[in-house]
């Protein structure tokens, strides 16, 4: 019980930001940020604040205990020898999610869609679910890679602009799926603009170290994942308007 409250409180240490940690998603346009929500129609709360009910650890019936609730705020306890990405029980299509993050320096994480979970078939998320990158930009080594960065879409798109904080700040993420048009938003800004499953999108796959992994990025709908790489991070205030 000692060590459980060690790892509970490591979490609500890293979580806690007393100027922001009540400050609500805006819920309207693309260029929305963080500010008090003024219309909540049509949104669907994905993580209570509370418990991890609506999730699972990927591949098992239960969220095991690498991920960790406290303060309104769901992360990683690194003290945890178990592992695996937490994803959403439900599958959804066409939807418009928002979830704000915040990395520990020099970690590396991410938001993976569209994800099929057949562990038969695929033995991680991003085996088919596309990822938007979470990662400290100026600690951790994979920025040094094109396309990698905070923001991008994972190996297939660099960000047009890049407007992510640094590493102990909140960052508002937005995935906006509809009928095949993909935007991803960081911080109000529409960072990357792509069409799903057209021959485009086919040739950025192979050009990408997803190439060998015929069924990642094709199905049109699945779960959300948040993803495991071993680093402290934080999600809260994460919901889903479906389009």
């Amino acid at each position: 019980m000692k060590i459980l409250a060690l790892a509970i409180g490591a979490v609500i240490l890293f979580s806690c930001n007393s100027s922001d940690s009540n400050s609500e998603v805006k819920t309207d346009s693309v260029s929305s940020a963080i500010t008090v929500a003024t219309d909540t129609s049509g949104w669907i709360s994905l993580f209570d604040g509370k418990t991890t009910n609506g999730w699972h650890s990927y591949g098992k019936a239960a969220v095991n205990s690498r991920w960790k609730v406290a303060d309104s705020v769901i992360g990683i306890d690194t003290s945890s020898k178990e592992s695996g990405d937490l994803v959403t029980n439900d599958e959804y299509e066409n939807f418009h999610l928002q979830v704000e993050w915040k990395i520990a320096p020099k970690g590396n994480s991410g938001i993976i869609f569209l994800v099929k979970e057949d562990t038969a078939k695929y033995h991680q998320t991003y085996v088919t679910g596309p990822e938007m990158q979470v990662l400290d930009n100026n600690g951790h080594e994979d920025a040094k890679i094109p396309k990698h960065r905070a923001g991008d879409l994972y190996d297939l798109i660099a960000c047009s602009k890049e407007t992510v904080k640094p590493a102990g700040e909140w960052n508002l993420a937005e995935i906006i799926i509809n009928k095949g048009k993909l935007d991803l938003v960081l911080n109000g800004t529409n960072v990357v603009s792509t069409t799903l499953w057209d021959e485009n999108w086919k040739k950025l796959i192979a050009g990408s170290k997803f190439k060998d992994m015929k069924d990642f990025g094709t199905f049109r709908s699945g779960r959300i994942a948040l993803q495991d790489h071993g680093n402290l991070v934080s999600y809260r205030n994460i919901r889903l308007k479906k389009l």
